[in-house]
């Protein structure tokens, strides 16, 4: 009887230990490639917690992609996982994984800034080197030719430079280079199809493995770059929005960054394939459409059609719109997949909109939303809310708290 007591108690507090735990990372929506982490490849409607990484590697950054996600600890470590099937894991094979495994090439460098496109990734070293890895058909690797890589490579194009972010889409980069001066200059390489990277090639070129600068930003000084998609991005210090690439709700390809007519200063932003998000004063604008909207007022939820989409561009929104107004809360943090968004506030409120077939909104059903819907995930840590960070890849979502 004293040993099945003694067993109850030594039960109990094990259970109210896991109760006190905090938990860190949350993950949901697509999971069919082990992108959410969970050790399953079943697709999630409702957040699930994921305690292993976040409790013994605190991350200070994360990426998400097509299906893969890229965890960056606070010590320079990186660990990835979900599809793997063009290299685009670092981990020397094409295998899927479906629980975060780090990047043993990696392990001689402190990585500092991370990005997923949809099948290949970036790592920024802490002293400006970059190395990526995954699908190069397009020359979105950079090293001058068009070969797929399934260990992180070094762009030896940028050995006398300094690299200080690096950013995916689906098949192109951009990288951002600073000097001693700081000056910058961004450098664009793969799929220039939609005039994505920022230089104008001729008919019969349709892509470049080697970066070249990218003109056009009037000596601002660039310090966030953002690409998703076919759609490419920059923000500069003074809050100004240059965007180039293919055109949003039915407007014209640039292939050159354009200014955005606004006098808003911007903060932040975020891509999704046809509609992008941006922050100013606390507040989230969007430009262009995401599917979800136009199924919406054309009857259909929850089939997404893509011919549909761009059917419907005729009658596309404003060009700027405001998404919700939040009286007494900011917004401190965005995310964009290819057709769903996602917010969370300095009060730590997380909201989620758009296309939600996966379960990608995480509000435990797989309807789509046009508006933003409140997301229930109980955090613990009163006052920390700053630290929570949202990231999207394409048809999953995950919610990490920093620090």
């Amino acid at each position: 009887m004293e040993a099945e007591e003694s067993q109850t108690k030594e039960g109990k507090e094990d259970r109210v230990g896991e109760e006190e735990e905090e938990i860190r990372l949350w993950s949901w929506g697509a999971g069919s490639e082990g992108q959410l982490a969970t050790g399953t490849l079943e697709d999630q409607s409702a957040p699930q917690a994921l305690r292993s990484i976040s409790l013994v590697h605190p991350i200070s950054q994360m990426a998400c992609g097509g299906a893969h996600a890229i965890a960056l600890t606070s010590n320079g470590r990186v660990f990835t996982w979900g599809r793997g099937a063009r290299g685009q894991l670092g981990h020397g094979d094409l295998a899927n994984h479906l629980k975060p495994k780090i990047v043993d090439f990696l392990e001689s460098f402190v990585i500092c800034f991370i990005s997923a496109g949809w099948n290949h990734t970036g790592f920024v070293t802490d002293t400006g080197r970059l190395f990526m890895c995954g699908d190069g058909s397009f020359g979105q690797l950079g090293n001058g030719d068009n070969q797929s890589r399934s260990l992180p490579q070094e762009v030896l194009f940028f050995l006398s430079k300094h690299v200080v972010q690096v950013t995916c889409g689906m098949r192109h980069s951009l990288a951002l280079v600073t000097t001693e001066a700081c000056d910058s200059s961004i450098y664009g390489y793969g799929s220039a199809r939609h005039g994505q990277i920022g230089t104008q090639l001729s008919e019969r070129r349709r892509f470049i493995n080697i970066p070249e600068v990218i003109l056009g930003f009037e000596d601002s000084r660039i310090v966030n770059l953002c690409a998703n998609g076919d759609h490419s991005a920059a923000l500069s210090a003074n809050g100004k929005l240059y965007t180039w690439g293919r055109g949003f709700s039915g407007c014209s390809d640039y292939h050159q960054p354009q200014v955005f007519p606004s006098s808003l200063r911007f903060s932040q932003i975020a891509l999704g394939w046809n509609h992008a998000l941006l922050v100013s004063d606390g507040q989230v604008y969007m430009l262009g459409r995401m599917l979800t909207l136009v199924q919406q007022t054309s009857g259909r939820q929850n089939s997404p059609d893509i011919s549909a989409f761009h059917e419907a561009l005729a009658a596309s929104a404003p060009l700027l719109q405001r998404i919700t107004s939040l009286d007494d809360e900011s917004v401190i943090g965005i995310a964009a997949g290819s057709e769903h968004s996602a917010m969370v506030t300095d009060k730590g409120k997380i909201m989620t909109w758009g296309w939600g077939e996966h379960g990608q909104l995480g509000l435990g059903n797989t309807d789509d939303q046009s508006t933003p819907q409140t997301l229930e995930i109980g955090f613990k840590g009163t006052g920390s809310y700053g630290l929570l960070r949202v990231y999207c890849g394409s048809g999953f979502t995950f919610v990490a708290k920093h620090g």
